[in-house]
């Protein structure tokens, strides 16, 4: 199975894997390479994979490139909430058929792949299998996001609550 080093970096480092997938993809590239000490992804996935002290310089970089971001008055985690939802907004405008039809292909292949795992049809083993996997389980959860909301919006939701 393929090693998903930017799931891992998005939860020990969140500021920088959402700002891998945007627009300040780049720098945040950038940093996690500089606080590894390492170049390309790679030898990031390499690194993390094999040495535990990356996770804590991960983790440093995450709080680094935050703080940068902060004094130039640019939050991240805004842009990729505010992202999510101009997306919502357009589907609820346009009501296209397309978006409903392509996430249920979506989950109904993450389930598909699972069964075919669990009743034993394919192995583990396989490297392919593996990536399928992941990249099946990866596009289901962005749709559950996209329909139901994502964890980190709920924890906004929470803490303006208790607002």
């Amino acid at each position: 199975m393929s090693f998903n080093w930017k799931s891992l970096v998005s939860s020990v480092a969140p500021v920088l894997g959402v700002a891998i997938g945007g627009p300040f993809g780049g720098l945040a590239s950038k940093a996690i390479q500089e606080a590894l000490g390492v170049e390309g992804e790679t030898a990031i996935a390499q690194e993390l994979q094999t040495n535990p002290e990356a996770l804590i310089k991960l983790k440093q970089a995450d709080q680094d490139f935050d703080a940068k971001m902060k004094a130039l008055d640019i939050d991240i985690m805004q842009i990729h909430a505010d992202d999510r939802a101009n997306a919502r907004d357009l589907q609820k405008q346009n009501k296209a058929i397309i978006v409903p039809i392509l996430a249920a292909l979506t989950v109904a292949c993450f389930f598909g792949v699972v069964f075919w795992v669990l009743t034993g049809k394919v192995s583990l083993e396989s490297t392919l299998l593996g990536f399928v996997l992941g990249q099946v389980s990866s596009k289901a959860e962005q749709v559950y996001n996209f329909y139901f909301g994502s964890s980190s919006g709920s924890k906004d939701k929470t803490e303006k609550m208790a607002k």
